[in-house]
């Protein structure tokens, strides 16, 4: 079976797949959004999390044939790919509607039952998509949809939920001829280079009709490497691609300054956390993953449209409050602070919007701070064996973007002022001077 993909032209899917794709657990992802409410300002925007995923195991085949040309004579190479593949695929599947959009609105983890084998931190604390991945993957009715490809490559489910939490319960599963590939294949499903970045920055910026996110796909899939380091396989990239690796991470940031955090989309989310927090009983997500199928778009925007909270409706009718301000460093947030300090004394109801954008979640002031980080090979004339280095001794941009770029705005519905309480507010912000 082939799908045609504007980003990507055909994509293969194997017959042993169908079962998965055509599950409900997968279906649903056809009904959410890949950039929630973003749609409201760049109408393109509608793609799903259904064709990302398919882009995303599309991808990742690719990185694995570049990696393992040998994969399709060896069988536990080929079990080992398929479970990649799956592990690409079914990475978002845990996402609530307009994806990150509602995320606010999940109960506690507890609420789940997540195999214990699964939980890596407290129960004490609110539910992730992650959290629904695994659920789905490990101890639902999605079981059923995988006996084909359990059948003819031996893929074992948890060890695709593995691969996306990034320990592995069973090392001997990822380890062929004495090298235990699982690091390799986890940095692949999440790291700086994985194949979820790969696809979400050429969709996400083709569908937004803008540039910032293109990159070169193949130079940087033909310069993957496997580094053997202790008999454990790492992702790493020769030399001569570094610079298209920079590319990658800084189109990365484009987009989240220029579209993830454009003012509007994330006003627009702070609406609806309003919303979840001022009718908390009208929209609620369940912990019982059978329930949670039909939580789509559709299913929130229902509720939203029925919805006589003022926040709803401005969520449905795109009105967004005025913007009187925006900070993008401590000078301006000093000056965001007094003037949200003085609209809580006029008792002014605001929406504040909080952006933080990092190059690198795995670097921070300087550190390494991933448990497999990238390499950099290096082939020497006259030697037979390559050189390893980490990632950030090949490049600054990791130095020189180490602080997260932050971006505060405030917003006040400004029309149901009155003259006089807009004029002094506006004549506030005019005549502020932080120290």
């Amino acid at each position: 079976m082939e799908v045609r993909d504007p980003v990507h032209g055909l994509i293969q899917i194997y017959d042993e797949e169908i079962p998965i794709i055509t599950n409900d657990f997968f279906i649903r992802l056809r009904s959410i959004k890949q950039l929630g409410l973003s749609e409201y300002i760049f109408p393109g925007a509608t793609h799903s999390r259904f064709l990302h995923s398919l882009g995303v195991m599309h991808v990742g085949s690719q990185a694995f044939d570049k990696l393992f040309p040998e994969n399709i004579k060896h069988v536990e190479l080929t079990r080992l790919r398929e479970t990649f593949r799956l592990a690409c695929l079914l990475h978002d599947i845990g996402h609530a509607p307009l994806s990150h959009s509602s995320e606010m609105a999940m109960p506690n983890v507890s609420e789940l039952n997540i195999p214990k084998e699964f939980l890596t931190s407290s129960q004490d604390r609110q539910a992730t998509h992650e959290d629904y991945t695994i659920k789905s993957l490990v101890d639902s009715s999605f079981s059923s949809a995988f006996k084909q490809v359990e059948d003819k490559f031996g893929v074992d489910r948890k060890s695709i939920a593995d691969l996306m939490t990034g320990h592995a319960r069973n090392p001997a599963y990822f380890t062929v001829e004495g090298v235990n590939y699982f690091p390799l294949l986890h940095q692949l499903v999440s790291s700086e280079l994985d194949c979820d970045r790969m696809d979400y920055l050429l969709r996400d910026s083709y569908f937004c009709g803008v540039s910032y996110g293109t990159f070169d796909l193949d130079w940087l899939l033909d310069n993957l490497k496997i580094c053997v380091i202790d008999n454990n396989a790492y992702l790493g990239i020769t030399e001569r691609a570094v610079l298209t690796f920079e590319d990658f991470l800084l189109c990365r940031y484009h987009m989240f300054v220029m579209v993830y955090f454009h003012y509007r989309a994330v006003c627009l989310e702070q609406l609806l956390c309003k919303f979840f927090k001022t009718s908390p009983l009208e929209y609620v997500i369940p912990g019982n993953i059978e329930k949670y199928i039909e939580h789509d778009d559709h299913f929130l925007n229902k509720i939203l449209r029925k919805s006589k909270n003022p926040y709803a409706k401005a969520i449905v009718k795109n009105q967004i409050p005025e913007k009187i301000f925006e900070s993008y460093n401590g000078v301006q947030h000093r000056k965001l602070e007094v003037i949200e300090k003085y609209l809580k004394d006029q008792d002014i109801d605001y929406i504040k919007g909080s952006s933080e954008g990092r190059i690198s979640k795995y670097y921070k002031d300087g550190k390494d701070t991933y448990l497999f980080p990238m390499k950099v090979v290096r082939q020497l004339s006259g030697r037979d064996l390559p050189e390893y280095s980490d990632i950030s001794e090949a490049t600054d941009l990791f130095n020189k973007f180490r602080k997260a770029h932050s971006i505060m705005r405030l917003h006040v519905d400004t029309i149901t002022l009155k003259d006089k309480q807009k004029r002094e507010l506006f004549d506030f912000i005019a005549h502020i001077n932080p120290k």
